[in-house]
């Protein structure tokens, strides 16, 4: 090998980089601790940690750009800022303190007639040290170390951001042929890691690399390491699709490509997702914004309802035309469930995440009060006050992805209105309020069902706060007493709410559930399993309503709140899992059944979860299945953490869980 031929080769060494990086932590730590702060050139910020950082750089990406085999360090940062490989304000940073630090580091040693590298404590060689670089700049010793200080710790933070980025680490891995995107090599790589279409594929990614512009230029260097990081998931032709999608959408933003270079986790976040989840690509296509959050877990956080609310009254305040005020509060509510499914994808899918129901309340919250500004336009003053309950999965905070937000309603009189006219009022608010969630725009649409609510489908949409408590307590049946242990207030007037929902308390919690009673709800689940299973369906596999389901888990901790609550307010949570878990610390269910319900419970509504997410659909049977074809085992396998190739044991695990819960349904429930 000549010189250069060795030079050159070295980042494909294995831990070419890790050694590298261990390297320069060994020169830092041989520096006496009574001069760390004074060292020039070895120390934090000082001369090497820009040397170490385009060095690192030179030797990674020149193995196939021969315009960075230079050997002068500002000329190497003019070339990796030509090539895209930093971002040119990086670059003129890093330019503009390395040649500040060899400045002060020649006028240290002028000072002195000697090589040094450290910088003197004299008050008066300080003074001299700086007037010499810029007299009027740094006119006392204080404005020189002020600036020195400054010019040190941004030089560590850029050292920081670059020199420890994943995919310099991940570049050096591939050989030179990978990392040049060679067609026919990369045909057949593409085939060996996994991409079932790679004649697409290099379609793809010859649409993305062409031509020289400086976003071409960066994908240039992104995708060779993306094709191997998207070939992990489940699905990389998906993968590498969605991602073309993306950059052809947002790709001359000046922020999306550089922070898929220069963050230290945002691109591995992304080509985690996009081979993984339909629906999170297709969301993503809409929002393509969102990307911006891969960067900080604190962005994947959920937002507090009491912002969301803030956020919404603002969107409404500003937006007088009621459709356009209620595209922007359903915008909200998808932003906060993309937010989530992020957050699933990378964190771990959580058996339910209470920023849905969450952002479900907003959105409900806001189309409640366009409604109500809309109905007093249109009598010119208030007729009616309505509020809502939800009810169901949502009422407990439960909701999925998919889950539709089950409701009721109830309102009061206003402005000196009749009662005809108070309800006519409330009934068009109710049912605008359903039509503006329901909307199909490019924001996801929210649907509201209130088939829960007195007399179910042929009962007025909406009741006064009497007339609710009149029905319950003269015509209510078991199963509405039992519907509205979920029941949760949402939206409206606090007053009315507390109003309606002492209504509601008073027959939830009317005592313990009589021997009638018990027979009615053990028949309603007997009819139940026999008729609302889906035609075709395998019961084993179904985790909403198969044995040891969902249904079954909620239908025990329900009949103890029937059996129990009205004497023990601790088991009154409309939360399946808060109710079993005061269940269990009352003692009105053993810690090893809780724990068995909990498991089973859990794992179907992460399976549920899972089934939206990789399959980007939102309605349909199969979603409250799990899958039996391997095309949709697989990816569900994968998001819920399970390593390729060990589908069957997440088969194995629902098996297990389901067997067991409906062990101890059995026992429970009917027994």
């Amino acid at each position: 090998l000549t010189a250069s031929e060795f030079v050159w080769s070295a980042a494909g060494r294995e831990g070419f980089v890790e050694n590298a990086r261990a390297m320069r932590r060994r020169v830092e730590d041989s520096i006496p601790r009574n001069q760390a702060d004074r060292e020039l050139k070895l120390g934090r910020g000082g001369l090497r940690d820009v040397e170490f950082t385009v060095q690192l750089l030179q030797l990674v990406h020149g193995r196939t750009d021969e315009s960075l085999r230079v050997a002068s360090t500002v000329e190497a940062i003019d070339a990796l800022s030509a090539g895209g490989y930093v971002a040119r304000s990086d670059a003129a940073e890093l330019r503009g303190h390395y040649c500040f630090l060899r400045a002060v580091e020649h006028r240290v040693q002028l000072t002195r007639m000697r090589r040094t590298h450290l910088v003197p404590t004299s008050a008066a060689e300080l003074r001299s040290i700086g007037r010499a670089i810029d007299r009027v700049r740094f006119a006392t010793q204080d404005d020189f170390l002020r600036e020195l200080e400054r010019v040190r710790s941004r030089v560590r933070e850029l050292h920081e951001e670059v020199f420890y980025r994943p995919i310099i680490t991940a570049t050096a891995g591939l050989s030179p042929d990978e990392a040049a995107l060679d067609e026919e090599g990369a045909r057949a790589r593409l085939a060996a890691i996994g991409y079932i279409d790679p004649n697409g594929a290099l379609g793809h990614i010859g649409a993305l690399t062409r031509g020289t512009s400086r976003r071409a230029l960066i994908q240039r260097h992104l995708l060779p390491v993306f094709i191997s990081w998207l070939a992990d998931g489940a699905d990389p032709d998906l993968g590498l699709l969605s991602f073309r999608t993306l950059s052809e959408q947002i790709g001359d933003s000046h922020w999306y490509l550089a922070l898929l270079r220069d963050s230290g986790v945002a691109a591995s976040r992304l080509c985690r997702m996009l081979p993984n989840s339909r629906w999170i690509a297709e969301a993503l296509s809409t929002a393509p914004e969102a990307i911006a959050w891969l960067d900080s877990d604190a962005d994947l956080e959920a937002r507090t309802p009491g912002a969301l609310a803030k956020e919404v009254d603002s969107l409404i305040g500003r937006h007088p035309d009621a459709e356009d005020a209620a595209a922007r509060t359903r915008a909200v509510r998808s932003r906060e469930l993309l937010r989530s499914a992020m957050a699933d994808l990378l964190i771990g899918i959580a058996p339910t995440r209470k920023a849905i129901a969450q952002a479900t309340d907003a959105a409900l919250i806001g189309a409640l009060d366009i409604a109500q500004r809309e109905d007093a336009a249109r009598h010119g003053a208030d007729r009616a006050r309505v509020v809502f309950f939800a009810m169901g999965r949502y009422g407990g905070s439960e909701s999925s992805y998919a889950s539709d937000a089950d409701v009721i309603a109830c309102h009061a009189e206003a402005g000196g209105a009749s009662a005809a006219e108070a309800a006519e009022s409330a009934t068009w608010i109710v049912n605008r309020v359903k039509a503006l969630l329901g909307r199909t725009t490019s924001q996801m649409s929210v649907a509201l069902d209130l088939d829960l609510r007195p007399e179910g489908r042929s009962g007025p949409m909406s009741r006064t706060v009497d007339s609710l408590r009149d029905y319950y307590s003269k015509w209510s049946s078991t199963w509405e007493r039992q519907a509205l242990l979920r029941a949760r207030p949402v939206a409206g007037p606090a007053e009315l709410l507390a109003s309606a929902g002492d209504a509601i308390d008073a027959l939830r919690w009317s005592g313990p559930l009589s021997a009638a009673g018990l027979k009615e709800i053990r028949l309603l689940k007997a009819r139940m399993e026999s008729e609302r299973l889906p035609r075709g369906a395998e019961p084993a596999r179904h985790v909403k309503l198969g044995p040891g389901g969902l249904s079954d888990v909620e239908w025990v901790v329900q009949l103890l709140q029937l059996r129990l609550a009205s004497d023990h307010p601790a088991f009154r949570s409309p939360s399946t899992m808060e109710a079993l878990e005061a269940l269990v610390a009352g003692g009105a269910i053993s810690a090893e059944d809780g724990e068995v319900l909990s498991a089973a419970w859990s794992l179907a509504s992460r399976i549920r979860a899972g089934n939206v997410l990789t399959t980007g659909r939102m309605s349909g049977a199969k979603l409250d299945a799990l899958p039996r074809d391997a095309r949709e085992l697989i990816p569900l396998a994968r998001v819920l953490g399970y390593r390729a190739g060990s589908e069957a044991d997440l088969e194995e695990d629902w098996m297990r869980a389901a067997r067991r819960s409906r062990a101890v349904m059995d026992r429970l429930f009917w027994e």
